[in-house]
């Protein structure tokens, strides 16, 4: 089965969003980057061009969070903007936000694409980039032309496509992770803590010298619970209020809903060791039951279905939206 993908190369965000929830910073919102990608899907749509981005993956590069630690902090500080000074000469109050400058690539499942339309799709979108769109609320600065690919299931296309995304690094969810805490007693919080904290080893032995003296060696070793580049990452939102109506909605016709993030673990990969493409893919998912809404990838709800089998994964019960 072949898979239609667009690949933008090198996207160079300036001031995205890193405050990614109210209590992680760092890399920005999974939902920050389909968010634009949904964007960029109806404004082509209105446009006349009648396509649907079904996946997105996300490759990092490089990133730059916008903190500073001097010489006797014990923590980082924001690096934040002030806002021009009044008619007294004060400074405005403002609220601080955390900023990071992105060099990423997404890469885009593309359905309904007619043969004819791509050379134009690539055009468009090139032209809807260059000053037209944010990226998890951060100005596009750049970005390399859009490529088209097709994916097979054999190696070739796969290696091929892998070759566009090095250097950089794909970020893979991993709440399997925290289901595993979980399982051993843990709550959520502690879990994800436990396998981000870095454990120090203190190991002395005797070692006697030529004189037959003894000396005390020291050594040190740090490491976590487990291997990989594991990371604290936002993958949606949960309800905690009924839908309904709110006072001075933008939108009356929708219904409104308070919501608080969903935070998990992610872990960033180098995309050479992906073995299919759809291990690097996002996609939503909705469970009407635990009024969740999620950006999440298909191998990890797989783990969690083997990790739990008598939960229920089906589309029967979880909708796509």
């Amino acid at each position: 089965m072949s898979q239609q993908l667009i690949l933008i190369p090198h996207i160079k965000v300036h001031n995205a969003n890193a405050l990614s929830s109210p209590f992680t910073i760092g890399f920005p919102a999974m939902t920050g980057f389909m968010g634009m990608v949904h964007a960029l899907e109806r404004k082509l749509n209105g446009q006349g061009i009648s396509v649907a981005f079904s996946a997105v993956g996300v490759i990092s590069h490089h990133a730059d969070l916008q903190t500073h630690k001097g010489n006797n902090d014990f923590v980082h500080s924001i690096i934040g903007t002030g806002n021009p000074l009044d008619k007294t000469g004060a400074r405005s109050a403002f609220i601080e936000e955390a900023r990071i400058h992105l060099d990423v690539s997404l890469l885009i499942e593309v359905s309904l694409l007619a043969l004819e339309q791509r050379d134009e799709l690539i055009e468009k979108i090139r032209h809807l980039l260059n000053g037209h769109m944010k990226l998890a609320g951060g100005d596009i600065m750049s970005h390399q032309q859009p490529q088209f690919h097709v994916v097979d299931d054999d190696d070739n296309s796969l290696q091929k496509l892998q070759r566009q995304l090095m250097p950089g690094y794909a970020l893979i969810e991993r709440r399997d992770l925290l289901q595993r805490a979980q399982e051993e007693g843990l709550d959520a919080l502690d879990g994800l803590i436990d396998f981000l904290a870095v454990h120090n080893t203190c190991t002395v032995t005797q070692q006697e010298d030529s004189d037959g003296n003894s000396k005390e060696s020291i050594s040190w070793t740090s490491q976590r619970k487990t291997s990989g580049w594991i990371v604290p990452i936002a993958t949606g939102f949960q309800g905690i209020s009924e839908l309904g109506a709110a006072k001075n909605q933008r939108d009356e016709s929708t219904p409104h809903r308070f919501a608080e993030s969903v935070v998990t673990l992610g872990e960033f990969k180098m995309p050479h060791r992906i073995k299919s493409i759809d291990n690097l893919l996002w996609r939503y998912q909705f469970n009407s039951k635990q009024s969740l809404y999620l950006c999440e990838q298909k191998q990890a709800a797989q783990r969690v279905h083997a990790l739990e089998p008598t939960q229920d994964f089906s589309e029967s019960e979880d909708d796509e939206f």
